[in-house]
């Protein structure tokens, strides 16, 4: 590090607040802001921002001040086990805190504060090893001196530093690690993959014995003295407006304080939440419906199948495709539809504000802490490093908690501001599934052109569904002619199109008015379907094997390659299977991992039944194979439970879902048994968090083909609806 950053460090360290004593090691990302006024751990303010950082205390603790958010997906062990390993920490000091919102924790992907996309591990794995070899350095020094020998005699192990027969433990030399200048990033060399002793090791979460334990503060756990509940009427129909409303019953609701018109509602404010609930029950409001009133989920089908019929705006194309289907031995079309999605976590929105004359706090689960801090600073007039986040542990994300449009803080600000004290928003399931935001439903139409071997040569591709990204603020950023690659990825760039030589993928972007949002692995969530199983379409049709099939299409895609040998190895491929079973088979990329899954599955009453699921998964550089296996697994039934049950409907405008009795998920009795094997690779290290999701619905669509010729081409799947109907060849 260069001077200006060791005096910029030893400023920091002034602001003791933050530290109390010991070590701290900075890492800034290249060409990342800093604050001349930086908020810390809400007291010290410091010249220095480190954009993350940890600290080494007398007490021999290791804290992480980690800027993204744990929702479940591991990073409060990934993140600091790169960290640890460089550090030679003892794992059982490590601590983790939630780093407060500021600039200065931008993530070098998003350039903001967040958390999402499965990214966190990948975009953090230099920079957190390098902050761990930086204060191994610095703790080699601080020992040299304290054993009065050179530093090459000084080697570190478990959290302790050793010269000979002389051992000295982190916290005894963190005080005077703490006083030495910061090597500069150009002199601190790595370990070797070789000798990691923790990356690539299967470890426990950190988070789990506080979870057990009812420990863990999520945001529906925060409470304090004077702290109020409010609970919000909204518009049954998409884009409403109150026109009057009535609150003389609400407000004869024992424990109601106040009933205030905010601009998504009506808030009704009390002591609890029971209070709050009661009151809104009480509410009268007349609503202006607006012009989504005839919402139809009928008609939106209707509508989005009839798009897809015409060729759209170019995602990707390449070629004559006409002239080459009209020269094809044969032709297969196929069309997929899919639902609009919610996204259900467990824990329901919530907000808590607390509003003085110079600072508003927030304590809330997010996983975008700057579109929080952004928006709240906007409402109540003050600057953007003002407002103080407190990220509570997240309970279910899956997007939801990363909305960059007005949602659930936007109403608890103005709430908190209307009542003059701190409250508590709370948006009850039944709002969240009636009145959030939703993954968009699609409709793709498919006519693939297959020569005489089988082998595709034409390609004619149309999807149409909404975009995410159209009329948010990174719509000038992500949309490019009229493309959300969000709505296109995993058609768009398949290793299956790329050897095509005529091809064209269309896309349409309505908008009927509904609000969507990114839900878990965003636009592969609807594409692999498509793909996947379209490319089992084609091997019957070119009488293959769907795996030989893929292994032909794939045979220039190593890593894709390398999953579907390893799925089909340890899936038994084509060996005996019980009697009323067949097994199914997909592959897909997303998030820069790799993922085949092959699904085993029966037909039991008229009801779909997965006994097993098998998956390989390449990764890149797995950092804690216990941590993959579980988010895979969690991905597995994330999309089965939209495969089997899970659809957002629309009659007279209004959802009709409200809880998980009729918006239903996965259950426990129905989870199939789950193998995940793990690629070896030194490649860049991928996501996890939610590429198992998207093979799950074609896999178990293309197991049940082969048990009984019927080939279900909408999500989720209906039996009894959908009669055989066998590829157009």
């Amino acid at each position: 590090m260069n001077a200006e950053t060791n005096n910029s460090r030893r400023q920091f360290l002034k602001a003791g607040a933050l530290v109390g004593g010991g070590l701290v090691i900075g890492f800034v990302i290249p060409g990342a802001r800093r604050l001349s006024a930086q908020p810390a751990a809400a007291a010290a303010v410091a010249s220095f921002a480190p954009n993350a950082f940890l600290r080494i205390g007398n007490d021999d603790s290791v804290t992480v001040l980690l800027s993204h958010s744990e929702m479940g997906q591991g990073v409060w062990t990934a993140l600091p086990m790169l960290i640890a390993e460089e550090l030679d920490a003892d794992w059982s000091k490590i601590k983790v805190e939630h780093a407060p919102a500021a600039p200065a924790y931008f993530s070098p992907v998003f350039g903001m504060q967040g958390t999402g996309g499965s990214t966190s591990t990948w975009s953090e794995f230099d920079r957190y090893r390098q902050a761990g070899a930086a204060a191994r350095a610095m703790l080699l020094q601080a020992a040299a001196a304290h054993f009065k020998v050179p530093v090459a005699e000084v080697r570190t192990e478990n959290g302790e530093a050793i010269a000979g027969k002389q051992r000295v433990r982190y916290g005894a030399l963190a005080d005077a690690a703490g006083k030495l200048n910061a090597p500069d990033a150009a002199t601190i060399t790595l370990k070797d993959p070789k000798d990691w002793k923790i990356i690539g090791k299967a470890t426990k979460r950190l988070d789990s014995p506080e979870k057990i334990t009812g420990r863990a503060q999520f945001g529906m756990d925060v409470q304090f003295e004077g702290l109020l509940t409010a609970v919000v009427a909204r518009s049954p129909v998409f884009g409403g407006k109150v026109k009057s409303f009535d609150a003389t019953a609400a407000k004869a609701v024992a424990g109601v304080r106040n009933v205030v018109r905010i601009p998504t509602g009506v808030a009704v404010i009390a002591d609890h939440y029971w209070a709050a609930k009661q009151g809104r029950d009480a509410l009268k409001v007349e609503w202006d419906l607006g012009p989504n009133a005839a919402l139809d989920s009928t008609t939106l089908r209707a509508q989005f199948t009839e798009l897809a019929g015409t060729p759209g705006l170019p995602a990707s194309q390449a070629g004559d495709v006409a002239a080459a289907l009209a020269k094809a031995a044969k032709t297969v079309e196929a069309e997929y539809a899919l639902p609009y999605l919610a996204h259900a976590p467990m824990e329901p929105l919530n907000c808590t504000v607390k509003i003085s004359p110079d600072k508003c706090e927030l304590w809330i689960g997010t996983q975008f802490q700057t579109l929080e801090q952004k928006t709240a600073a906007e409402i109540t007039g003050l600057k953007p490093e003002q407002v103080f986040v407190h990220t509570a542990f997240l309970g279910g994300g899956f997007g939801r908690r990363a909305n960059p449009s007005p949602d659930v803080v936007f109403e608890a600000v103005h709430i908190a501001k209307a009542a003059n004290a701190p409250v508590k928003t709370v948006w009850s399931r039944e709002d969240d599934v009636r009145g959030g935001f939703y993954r968009p439903a699609f409709v793709h139409k498919a006519k693939v052109g297959l020569d005489a071997d089988g082998k595709p040569i034409a390609w004619q591709h149309v999807i149409a569904g909404q975009s995410i990204i159209a009329g948010t603020f990174f719509e000038p950023m992500m949309v490019k002619n009229g493309i959300d690659a969000t709505s296109t990825e995993g058609v768009a760039d398949s290793p299956y199109l790329k050897d095509v030589p005529d091809h064209r993928v269309g896309l349409h972007s309505p908008r009927p008015g509904i609000p969507v949002l990114w839900w878990r692995s965003v636009g592969h969530s609807h594409t692999a379907f498509a793909m996947e199983s379209l490319v089992d379409e084609l091997a019957h049709a070119a009488g293959k094997d769907p795996v030989e099939y893929r292994r032909g299409l794939l045979a220039d895609h190593t890593r894709h390659l390398g999953v579907l040998n390893l799925v089909a190895e340890k899936a038994g491929w084509g060996g005996p299977l019980e009697k009323g079973r067949a097994r199914g088979v997909a592959v897909h990329e997303s998030f820069g991992s790799f993922i085949a899954q092959v699904a085993e599955v029966s037909v039991e009453n008229g009801t779909i039944r997965v006994h097993r699921v098998v998956c390989a998964v390449d990764c890149g550089v797995a950092i804690n194979p216990a941590g993959i296996a579980a988010q895979i697994e969690s991905g597995i039934a994330f999309g089965l439970g939209a495969a089997l049950h899970s659809r957002i409907t629309f009659k007279d405008g209004r959802v009709q879902e409200s809880n998980y009795h009729d918006y239903q998920v996965l259950r426990m009795s129905e989870m199939p048994a789950v193998e995940v094997h793990i690629v070896p690779s030194t490649e860049k290290s991928g996501g996890v968090g939610e590429p198992g999701t998207p093979p799950i619905a074609p896999a178990v669509a293309n197991a049940l083909f082969a048990l009984n010729g019927q080939r279900l081409r909408e999500l989720p799947f209906q039996l009894a609806a959908q009669a055989a109907t066998p590829a157009k060849a």
